[in-house]
């Protein structure tokens, strides 16, 4: 299935896919080279949007919740890409400690997920085991799932050096909770196990103006390996630190932020012929959930936000990035694929669509659906010899090689901010 694309069907996406194909060796060797440099973040997942001019990754998530997203047909190379991860970081690996978001569990939704993600490493080799952040859980706590199934929450039990649940003593820790919160005492001074993802890559210390600077050195890397402007799969972005949009004099310095980056892709629409105006999102610049977003398409729009005293105050730091609008279509409905990773693997992904939300909204947000990627042919095996925009291994590849240009993007960013960095040198 390739979902309907409601833009003309020529134009640079086209030609950005013809040229990704005829590259294909190329950049398959590039990737291969830069994981030889950098290490993967554990697993992740990509939201992207494609204009039908441009196609970028917008957000990145370093731990990401959707697997109940994904088929079962995807489930095998999960478990090949689990397999090689767990054999890279720690091959003598027999018990996993699975850490959940506390604040997803009552949904089921999310549930299925966690029990996605121990069948998968349950698969890949290791004993699985969930244990809770809730310091009052004093015994195991049955959940249950939609069919009948349940998982076992369990209390951790934390030592000088190590962490654990009665009677099992994990070798690694994967979290499964972004850390929006900060870092719970629990987790820190672990320096005898391996914690996935690490610290610094929770919400309590990640910017996603961090990450996208990454990517924008990660984009011109790759663009200049093809040949191409960059632009074409970078969403332009600025970011505004301790903006206090309840003054007067902070909604100024946000309008002189979002008018200056309108400026700059008013010239790159320009420059391609696109007629469309442009826009921006501003949203915050961590991943605070439901926090307020944005989307403006004139500096002038933001002129009553200290005084309206309605809707949430904006956080004081912020991202202003560039508005890609989705022309993707599934079930006559606005998508955008979401594509998940695991290791240096593109393992599967779904398209998150939205009946009433429009081409520049934000999809993650309450009445959103799930349609997973239908990968009726492998989408590792693109057809090089059909014309751009005919064969859905073309596209489902075109995203896969987003996917990792961020997953790249989100290694240099973690290696960027290792607060252990200088003890490593």
């Amino acid at each position: 299935m390739v979902p309907h694309l409601v833009t003309a069907l020529t134009g640079p996406i086209n030609e950005l896919e013809q040229r990704i194909l005829e590259s294909t060796p190329a950049i398959e060797r590039w990737f291969r080279l830069e994981w030889m440099e950098h290490t993967p973040a554990f697993y992740a997942s990509v939201d992207i949007r494609n204009a039908g001019y441009k196609l970028t990754p917008v957000d990145t998530d370093l731990f990401p919740t959707g697997f109940n997203h994904l088929t079962p047909d995807m489930l095998p190379l999960a478990v090949q890409a689990a397999m090689a991860a767990i054999e890279k970081i720690c091959p003598e690996a027999r018990n996993l400690l699975l850490i959940p978001e506390p604040r997803l569990l009552p949904q089921a939704a999310y549930r299925t997920s966690v029990q996605r993600l121990i069948q998968i490493f349950t698969q890949a080799g290791l004993n699985v085991r969930l244990g809770a952040l809730d310091p009052t859980l004093s015994a195991p706590l049955r959940i249950d799932l939609p069919e009948g199934e349940h998982l076992m929450l369990e209390p951790m039990v934390r030592t000088p050096r190590r962490l654990g649940l009665k009677h099992f003593d994990p070798c690694t820790i994967l979290l499964n909770t972004d850390l929006s919160a900060g870092t719970p005492a629990i987790l820190q001074g672990l320096h005898e196990q391996y914690l996935l993802p690490p610290l610094h890559a929770g919400w309590g210390v990640r910017r996603k103006s961090q990450h996208f600077q990454a990517y924008e050195e990660v984009a011109k890397k790759f663009a200049k390996l093809l040949g191409m402007d960059p632009w074409l799969i970078n969403p332009l972005f600025t970011r505004c630190d301790a903006v206090d949009t309840s003054t007067r004099s902070g909604v100024e310095a946000l309008q002189t932020q979002a008018d200056a980056l309108l400026a700059k892709i008013r010239r790159k629409h320009k420059e391609y012929g696109i007629a469309e105006k442009p826009f921006v999102v501003i949203k915050a610049d961590d991943g605070t959930h439901g926090a307020r977003v944005l989307t403006v398409r004139d500096a002038k729009e933001l002129d009553d936000l200290a005084s309206d005293t309605t809707a949430p105050p904006l956080p004081q730091r912020l991202i202003i990035q560039e508005g890609v609008p989705t022309y993707e279509r599934v079930h006559d409905a606005v998508a955008e694929p979401v594509v998940y990773t695991l290791d240096r693997y593109v393992v599967g992904g779904f398209y998150r669509v939205h009946a009433e939300r429009a081409v520049d909204e934000n999809l993650n947000a309450p009445g959103a659906g799930f349609v997973p990627l239908a990968f009726a042919e492998s989408h590792h095996l693109p057809k090089r010899d059909m014309r751009p925009g005919a064969s859905a291994p073309n596209r489902f590849y075109m995203y896969g090689v987003i996917g990792r240009l961020a997953m790249l993007a989100a290694a240099y960013e973690l290696e960027a901010t290792d607060p252990y960095a200088e003890v490593y040198d």
